[in-house]
C-alpha cells in the first residue's frame, strides 16, 4: 500500500475507532488489521454540473465513514454496519451482484469492491470482515453514499496490496457508483480522495484535477439539514436531470440555431436528432427514464451554463479578495439556489424555508447543496455573526416545528475544509 494513503489516527476519529475495534472484536471474534475513512463532503458551489464535465467547488466535511476491516482465507465477503437498521450482509467475494431496483446500503459497498475487481481484472478475490460506522446523516446530501464507495474501493485496494494513484482512484469509483443505477458525476469521490485539510478545492474534469481554493477568512460555511431525506437512488427525479443535459448537448451539437421550447416531447426529440425512439431510449436514456414523456431542455440547460459561470467566477473572487469578497460569494451563493429552484426544480418546500430562514438571520448567501429534493443547506455567515446565526435559525427551523428531534449534531453545525480519504493501520 502506497504511503500516501497510510496516517496515524486523526484526533477527531481516534475514539471512533477504539469503539470499533471493540465492536469489531464482539461482531467477528478478532481485531481488525486495519481501518479506512473517507469523508463526506459539502459543495459550496457548482450544482447538478458535474456530470456535464463542469468544475464544481466543493470541500471535505470531518463527517466520514470508518471501515474495520480483517482480509479472511475464505472467498466471503461479510459486512455488518455499527447502525442496528442496517442489517448484515454476506456474499462471495467472486459472485459480486448489485439490485438496482433496491439501493440498500450494502451495495454502495460492493460498488467500490466491483470497481477495485474489474479494474485489476481479478477473479479470485480474498474474503474478508468488514465493520461500517458512518456519522454522515444520511440522504442530506453531503454524499454519504459516495463516501462508502469510496470507503469499500480503499479498503479493497488495501486487502490485494495493489497501488492507485488518488485520482485513478477516484475516476474508478465515480464509475462504479453507477452500478447502483444513478447517473451521477465525479464530484463526491474526487474530493473525497482529493481533499486537503484547509481548502476548498475546484474540481475539474477531463482530466480530473484539483487546484486549491483558499475560502474568506472573514466568514464560515455553515450546513443546515432540512430533515427531509432524499436517497437519489430511490427516484428517477436524479436521473431525469442527468438526461435532459445529455439531450440538450445532444441537441445543441446537432443543430447551433435550435429553435428552443420550454417542454420537447419524445417525438420530438427523436426528430431533431434524427433517430428513432427505440435507438432513444436503448441509446441515450437511463433504465428508469424510458417512461418520461417530456422533457425541459432549455430550462436545465440554462440552469447548467449559468452555475458552471459561477462557480468560475466564485474561485476568482476567493483570489482576488476584494473589501466585499463575502457579499460578492453570498450573492452568487443565492443566484445558485434560485437557479436550482426555479430552472432545476430540485429544491422543496423546507429547502427554501431554511434558505429563507438562513438569510434573514445573517448569512450572506445560502443555498441548496447536493442533488436537492431536501437534504441539506449551506449558507455564508461572517464569522462575528456565527453564535447569533446558529441560535437564531436553530429557534426558527428546528424548535418551532419540532425539528430539534433530530440530532443537533447533525443538523446544523459549522465546518471548515477537511482532508481526505486515509488508512490507519492501527486504533
Amino acid at each position: 500500500m502506497s504511503e500516501i494513503w497510510l496516517r496515524r489516527a486523526l484526533p477527531y476519529v481516534e475514539s471512533r475507532l477504539l469503539k470499533l475495534k471493540e465492536m469489531f472484536n464482539s461482531k467477528f471474534g478478532s481485531v481488525p488489521k486495519f481501518y479506512v475513512r473517507a469523508p463526506g463532503r459539502v459543495n459550496i458551489i457548482g450544482e447538478h454540473i458535474d456530470y456535464c464535465g463542469y468544475s464544481v467547488l466543493p470541500m471535505a466535511v470531518e463527517q466520514d465513514m470508518l471501515i474495520a476491516v480483517e482480509p479472511v482465507k475464505t472467498h466471503v465477503l461479510q459486512l455488518a454496519n455499527t447502525n442496528p437498521l442496517y442489517p448484515d450482509f454476506s456474499t462471495s467475494a467472486n459472485n459480486i451482484q448489485i439490485d438496482k431496483t433496491k439501493p440498500l446500503w450494502h451495495n454502495y459497498f460492493l460498488c467500490g469492491f466491483k470497481g477495485i475487481q474489474e479494474h485489476f481484472g481479478l477473479s479470485d478475490l480474498t474474503g474478508m470482515n468488514c465493520l461500517v460506522d458512518g456519522n454522515i446523516p444520511p440522504s442530506s446530501g453531503l454524499s454519504s453514499s459516495s463516501a462508502l464507495v469510496c470507503c469499500a474501493g480503499l479498503v479493497t485496494l488495501t486487502v490485494l496490496g495493489m497501488n492507485l494513484s488518488k485520482v485513478e482512484l477516484a475516476e474508478i469509483c465515480t464509475k462504479s457508483e453507477h452500478y447502483i443505477g444513478t447517473e451521477g458525476g465525479g464530484m463526491d469521490q474526487s474530493i473525497s480522495f482529493l481533499a486537503e485539510e484547509g481548502t476548498a478545492k475546484l474540481i475539474e474534469f477531463s482530466p480530473l484535477r484539483a487546484t486549491d481554493v483558499k475560502l474568506p477568512s472573514g466568514a464560515v460555511f455553515v450546513i443546515a439539514n432540512s430533515c427531509v431525506e432524499m436517497n437519489k437512488a430511490a427516484t428517477s427525479h436524479f436521473n431525469i436531470r442527468v438526461m435532459e443535459c445529455r439531450l440538450a448537448a445532444k441537441l445543441l451539437a446537432k443543430h447551433k440555431c435550435l429553435p428552443w421550447e420550454e417542454v420537447l416531447r419524445l417525438e420530438e426529440i427523436c426528430r431533431c436528432l434524427g433517430i428513432s425512439l427505440q435507438e432513444l431510449k436503448t441509446q441515450i436514456l437511463s433504465p428508469n427514464t424510458q417512461d418520461v414523456l417530456t422533457f425541459k431542455l432549455y430550462q436545465r440547460a440554462k440552469h447548467v451554463y449559468s452555475e458552471a459561470a459561477r462557480v468560475l467566477q466564485f474561485k476568482k473572487i476567493c483570489e482576488e479578495a476584494p473589501d466585499n469578497t463575502v457579499q460578492l460569494l453570498g450573492e452568487l451563493m443565492n443566484q445558485s439556489h434560485m437557479s436550482c429552484r426555479d430552472m432545476y426544480e430540485c429544491s422543496c418546500p423546507e429547502l427554501d424555508q431554511l434558505v429563507d430562514i438562513c438569510r434573514k438571520f445573517g448569512a450572506q448567501g445560502s443555498r441548496l447543496t447536493g442533488a436537492g429534493w431536501g437534504g441539506c443547506t449551506v449558507s455564508i455567515v461572517p464569522a462575528d455573526k456565527l453564535s447569533s446565526f446558529l441560535a437564531n435559525v436553530h429557534e426558527a427551523y428546528y424548535q418551532r416545528s419540532n425539528r430539534s428531534l433530530v440530532p443537533e449534531k447533525q443538523s446544523l453545525f459549522a465546518t471548515k475544509p477537511g482532508g481526505g480519504a486515509l488508512v490507519f493501520l492501527e486504533a
